[in-house]
């Protein structure tokens, strides 16, 4: 059996019958819950170690009111009044009504190539396990790892020693973290005022963020997602098409839950003529390209990767795009046309455009104020090449293009220095050649599943297109003292290169959250500010208590954050110029 299947003790499956699609399966949907309950769920899902279906049961249940709940059986689906609907949605075509019902899933077990695909579209909100707090060294129940098993692979001559090649990856994450746990106690010696619980979870982030690397792709994840019914049908159409195998038996689970919340919205996705067409039409249109390419350029193959030597390109930008920015910036306040508030900027001086931009920026408190869509006049197009790692975090930010390759080993590997110091090395590249054998061996068999192989700290070659206000707001993320090092470096370079390479200096100064300084212990400030909220809750009387709104009947106590952004800014990198101005 491809999934592992969760036990529940018959008292347990009476109330999760009440809020949930499906009792055993990896994938299923959220019902007869007040929205702030399903956030607060997921957003606790994405840092335990648990199923959403324990953490429920574990953290949850014992602060809802379920008497009244009885009756209710989620798991045959619900029977609601959606004669409107069909009549609207399936006679008519209106394809915006199914933008007005939405679901909570949860999708579990789920590989990280996976992952990559559900993830892809960009009117969802997902939310995912992190490698950062959940370690990878304790097997299931069932006593095997986490990593996906594909039945063609498993029924084939390489069964065997996928099976094995991926328990000896795992066994070496799993005796290399303790190792170097114990060498960064070594190395960062516990501040004084810093408490035991900070220290440690500022230590053990340090080290699962250095040893995810190891993990292959295969590593199984859990993702929250949140859509509307039209959002789904996109998804799963695309899922349908996908040449991934797992992605298209995915979809199956998805849709036969789904279907039990909003039946309606989803009734083209498998019919032969509509979605099947749909679907379809993606499949041939992907496999035509690729045949055209491979006849195009039948030696890409052969070619040596030397333009991987760059981690961050900018590849294509307007050379005059900042002045169509702060065009674009007084075009509302002004009776002109485009054209004419354009020319106009053209001539104006270099301290003109300065008061433009300083009054549209204005000063930003914390990286939240983002100014207007005027920065969305102007493009950047970046190539980056980075392990694989980095591009999961990367990937998912949905207001861009994200377009990536085929993940392998061909592009190398990143070796982090921690582990080179800490002794650890030469296991760190045992394992790594041990993924890049495995992906040699099954390549020939199963293009699309030997990726599974592949460890995170392999490298992967992707292009991120976005205007500059999502760079504003990836760069100023991404690149804050609390991030993975691996996509702190990639925002940092990509900043650098909007200001001297694009030559906007202007943009690049208002993204005045850029992080550009070294941190040690990455998680170390946001810990300290999580446990002072903490205890700052602690004395206002408790717990982080939020009531549910509209309803006396349930109460819900959520799990205190743990997490933060850090500091507000930390030090903040400017570009030849004095603080609170902007310089061309």
């Amino acid at each position: 059996m491809t999934y592992a299947e969760e036990s529940f003790s018959a008292e347990e499956r009476e109330v999760l019958r009440r809020y949930v699609t499906n009792l055993d399966g990896p994938v299923f949907a959220l019902v007869n819950l007040p929205e702030v309950v399903k956030g607060a769920l997921f957003a606790r899902y994405s840092r335990s170690p648990k199923s959403l279906r324990r953490l429920f049961l574990d953290e949850f249940v014992g602060d809802l009111d379920i008497s009244g709940d009885d009756g209710i059986d989620a798991t045959v689906g619900l029977r609601r009044a959606e004669q409107l609907y069909e009549r609207v949605f399936v006679e008519y075509g209106d394809d915006s009504v199914a933008q007005l019902g939405g679901v909570h899933l949860a999708c579990e077990q789920a590989s990280n190539l996976l992952t990559k695909v559900i993830e892809w579209g960009r009117l969802m909100a997902y939310l995912e396990q992190s490698t950062r707090y959940i370690a990878y060294d304790v097997r299931l129940p069932s006593g095997r790892f986490r990593y996906h098993r594909d039945p063609d692979v498993l029924a084939s001559r390489l069964g065997t020693r996928y099976v094995g090649d991926m328990d000896r990856m795992f066994d070496t994450y799993a005796e290399l973290l303790p190792a170097l746990q114990t060498w960064l106690v070594q190395r960062f010696p516990q501040q004084a005022g810093d408490s035991d619980f900070v220290y440690r979870q500022s230590i053990r982030a340090k080290a699962l963020d250095a040893l995810r690397g190891l993990l292959p792709a295969a590593s199984l994840s859990n993702v929250g997602i949140y859509g509307t019914g039209q959002s789904y049908e996109l998804l799963l159409l695309r899922m349908r098409s996908h040449p991934l195998p797992e992605a298209r038996r995915y979809a199956d689970l998805m849709l036969q839950e789904l279907r039990k919340v909003i039946p309606s919205f989803l009734q083209r996705v498998d019919r032969p003529e509509r979605g099947g067409r749909w679907s379809r039409y993606l499949a041939d249109t992907r496999q035509a390209t690729e045949d055209v390419v491979g006849r195009l350029w039948p030696d890409q193959g052969d070619a040596a990767p030397s333009d991987a030597t760059a981690e961050v390109r900018l590849v294509d930008w307007d050379p005059d795009g900042e002045v169509k920015v702060l065009a674009a910036m007084c075009y509302p306040h002004t009776t002109i046309g485009d054209e004419e508030v354009l020319r106009r900027m053209r001539q104006l001086g270099a301290e003109d455009r300065l008061a433009v931009a300083r009054a549209y920026v204005g000063g930003r408190d914390n990286r939240r104020h983002r100014p207007g869509r005027a920065l969305e006049r102007t493009d950047y197009r970046f190539e980056v090449v980075s392990d694989y790692g980095a591009f999961r975090d990367l990937q998912r930010h949905r207001m861009l293009t994200v377009e990536w390759q085929r993940l392998g080993p061909r592009l190398g590997y990143d070796l982090p220095e921690l582990v080179r110091d800490a002794g650890l090395g030469h296991a760190y590249q045992a394992s790594l050649e041990r993924s890049a054998a495995l992906y040699e061996a099954m390549e020939p068999l199963f293009p699309e599943q030997a990726s599974y192989a592949v460890a995170l700290a392999f490298r992967i070659r992707y292009v991120l297109q976005m205007n500059a206000r999502e760079a504003m707001h990836l760069i100023e993320l991404r690149s804050g003292p609390q991030g993975h090092p691996a996509y702190r470096r990639v925002a940092q370079q990509m900043h650098r290169l909007i200001a001297e390479q694009a030559g906007h200096r202007v943009l690049a100064e208002a993204m005045t959250f850029v992080d550009h300084d070294h941190h040690d212990l990455e998680r170390l400030e946001a810990e300290r500010q999580a446990e002072s909220r903490r205890a700052a809750a602690g004395r206002q009387g408790g717990p982080c208590r939020r009531g549910t709104a509209g309803t006396e009947r349930r109460r819900l106590v959520t799990p205190c954050r743990s997490g933060s952004e850090g500091a507000a800014a930390g030090r903040r990198h400017r570009i030849g110029i004095r603080p609170k101005r902007l310089a061309l």
